[in-house]
């Protein structure tokens, strides 16, 4: 079994590119993940790979910073350099990426954090509904 679910947040944007053929989205981002039981901090940083409509998504709606949750599974790779050296790869290949986090983080960017309150309802995602603080059972 080949299974991972991750939550962390994003190092730099999401970068978005379409494969030649069928033009099929494709993200690519970095997650920070803290290892909890380390006496100092320290993290893990990750990268995740992102297919189809969703890639579009992350990449419309994440920025640096936001907090985000990954499952998906584990893939390893290789490639030569150009001076022949070979290289080893490891990514996480996502099937779902969750927004954990939404609204103004004091910075603008490709996600939610621009703009005024009234603006953000206007870029939800369909299929979300904005939550006020009433809305949260804790």
């Amino acid at each position: 079994m080949n299974s991972v679910v991750l939550i962390g947040r994003l190092t730099r944007d999401p970068e978005v590119r379409y494969t030649s053929g069928t033009q099929n989205a494709v993200a690519t981002f970095t997650i920070a993940v803290d290892r909890p039981f380390s006496k100092e901090k320290v993290a893990d940083f990750l990268r995740i790979v992102v297919f189809g409509k969703q890639a579009e998504n992350c990449e419309r709606f994440l920025s640096k910073g936001r907090l985000v949750g990954v499952q998906g599974r584990i893939q390893t790779g290789s490639y030569k350099t150009q001076a022949g050296e070979t290289r080893y790869t490891t990514d996480i290949v996502a099937d779902r990426v969750e927004f954990l986090e939404w609204g103004d983080r004091g910075g603008s960017g490709s996600g939610m954090g621009g703009g005024r309150a009234d603006d953000r309802d206007d870029m939800i995602p369909e299929g979300f509904e904005a939550l006020t603080d009433d809305d949260m059972p804790f």
